[in-house]
């Protein structure tokens, strides 16, 4: 025994049959035919034509369930249909896409609110390069004058190689900060306190000269000498020399 798909002869319904019964009978159209016929419209139900006649319930009482009333024009659909359905639910396709799911091609800006967000993002560039090219400008001029003048820094305190190489940057010292204010400097000479107080010293009235101005509040002098490792710095007038 088994439970078999059959096309009903009549309307053309996709239906559940018993192939123990010699006869079935459609629950859409009453039609009662031969079981096997059933089977063999489904097989081979190309160029079937279904006259939709109507018939009154058997007098059998047969119950014979059907899926679903197929046109002549998609009967080809009708017999594929539980193979799409296993292809929906099977693990080895691809799964059904979440209907709630929002994905990005979903959410679009319009082209008014994209338009001021690029406007705004063009203006802050633009004002990001107003301001910092002025100050950019102004610490290259003020190292720019400092450097033709960083032997006097150093003379008569210690030797410091002030040789400048390709890339841009001198050998025994480096000045960075919008204001010059941070200088690093190494020598192969022990220079002690004293020394160390000279250079940060000359390095201040080259500095102010450069700057036009005078001050020496937030200047920080490293200074790597031998082994010992100075830092100089000005608070409140007062030069403070600290060892490493």
């Amino acid at each position: 025994m088994a439970t078999v798909q059959g096309l009903c002869r009549n309307c053309g319904s996709l239906m559940m049959i018993d192939d123990r019964d010699e006869t079935c009978e459609c629950v859409f159209c009453n039609c009662v035919f031969p079981t096997s016929e059933a089977i063999e419209i489904f097989n081979d139900p190309e160029g079937r034509e279904f006259p939709n006649e109507k018939f009154e319930p058997s007098a059998e009482g047969k119950r014979h369930h059907t899926t679903r009333v197929f046109s002549d024009d998609n009967i080809e659909k009708a017999i594929k249909r539980e193979e799409l359905a296993k292809a929906q639910r099977g693990d080895d396709v691809a799964v059904k896409k979440n209907e709630f799911e929002v994905s990005p091609n979903d959410v679009k800006a319009p082209a008014k609110a994209v338009l001021i967000i690029s406007s705004v993002f063009v203006a802050l560039v633009v004002i990001t390069i107003v301001i910092a090219l002025p100050m950019y400008n102004t610490r290259k001029d003020i190292t720019a004058k400092i450097s033709s003048n960083i032997e006097s820094v150093f003379d008569g305190v210690a030797e410091v190689d002030t040789r400048v190489g390709d890339d841009g940057y001198a050998a025994g010292y480096s000045i960075c900060g919008q204001t010059c204010q941070t200088v690093k400097v190494i020598t192969d000479e022990d220079i002690g306190e004293d020394g160390a107080r000279t250079m940060f010293e000359n390095y201040c009235s080259v500095r102010s000269e450069a700057r036009g101005k005078s001050g020496n509040a937030g200047v920080n002098l490293t200074i790597y000498s031998g082994d010992v490792i100075y830092s100089v710095t000005e608070k409140n007038g007062s030069i403070n020399v600290k060892c490493e």
